[in-house]
């Protein structure tokens, strides 16, 4: 059941761009209000203003950067000085590291925990007491294909956040389920986004066959849905549907042997 024209509020990080952008958009157009979070302050006060005059919603932002310890709680301390009450929240923002994990520095790693993982953790402990109060809960955890699949050569931390994600999401699922709040871990393959050319792998995206990339509004329509039909786990669109099911059925080695010939760069050996 969607959120019609609540006076509660989803909460969506990462919303400037790509999914989060997408997934704003629609949440906007089912007549949620929304409270959007990003780093760069003029984009999501642009954002916010047009969603408000295009879709008549509440909605608000609040700049953070989620790679700073305290970001959570200055997201948490917004909301209730506000008096918004979440009922939604979309761990979307992402991060990534160029360089090879061997020559990346320690502050990068860290950062990219704090975003991916750590960040989800504290937004849903400051939210989820709320959550349970009201009896009514949706959490999405934007995670990836790559959760499932053998650790790259390029963004060596990656998938193995993107796991970490998943088992959060079974976390909140096995606790809260019974008080009305639900979390999907979100997990699609190859999406058109600038996130790749922001994290320095865009000669590899480029290099993807068209028909395993997707637009971000498809992935955002299929996740905000998958979302509020409780869907534990859900990865958007067949083809990464059928993706994922021979990522965790065929050996490592046949799995790397086609990677390489589908989207050469990701293993090199």
């Amino acid at each position: 059941v969607f959120n019609f024209m609540s006076q509660k509020y989803s909460l969506v990080t990462g919303a400037s761009s790509g999914i989060g952008l997408e997934i704003a958009k629609y949440l906007a157009r089912l007549g949620n209000n929304l409270i959007l979070t990003a780093r760069r302050e003029s984009v999501i006060k642009n954002l916010t203003k047009n969603l408000i005059d295009k879709y008549n919603i509440k909605a608000d932002y609040i700049p953070v950067d989620l790679s700073e310890t305290g970001a959570p709680k200055k997201i948490y301390d917004f909301c209730e000085e506000k008096k918004y009450s979440v009922d939604t929240i979309v761990n979307n923002a992402g991060y990534g590291i160029s360089s090879p994990f061997h020559s990346s520095e320690m502050e990068e790693e860290e950062k990219c925990i704090r975003v991916m993982t750590i960040s989800v953790i504290s937004l849903t402990k400051l939210l989820i007491p709320n959550m349970i109060n009201e009896g009514y809960g949706r959490i999405m955890i934007m995670s990836s294909v790559a959760a499932f699949a053998p650790p790259s050569e390029i963004q060596s931390m990656y998938g193995p956040t993107k796991t970490f994600a998943n088992r959060i999401s079974d976390a909140i699922n096995i606790n809260y389920n019974k008080e009305g709040i639900f979390s999907t871990a979100i997990c699609p393959g190859y999406t058109i986004t600038n996130f790749h050319t922001a994290s320095g792998v865009q000669d590899e995206m480029d290099r993807v066959p068209n028909f395993l990339k997707k637009t971000a509004k498809r992935i955002a329509v299929e996740s905000v849905e998958a979302m509020y039909d409780k869907k534990d786990i859900y990865v958007p669109t067949k083809t990464w549907k059928i993706i994922a099911f021979l990522i965790n059925n065929v050996p490592r080695f046949i799995f790397k042997f086609l990677t390489n010939i589908i989207a050469p760069g990701r293993f090199k050996k």
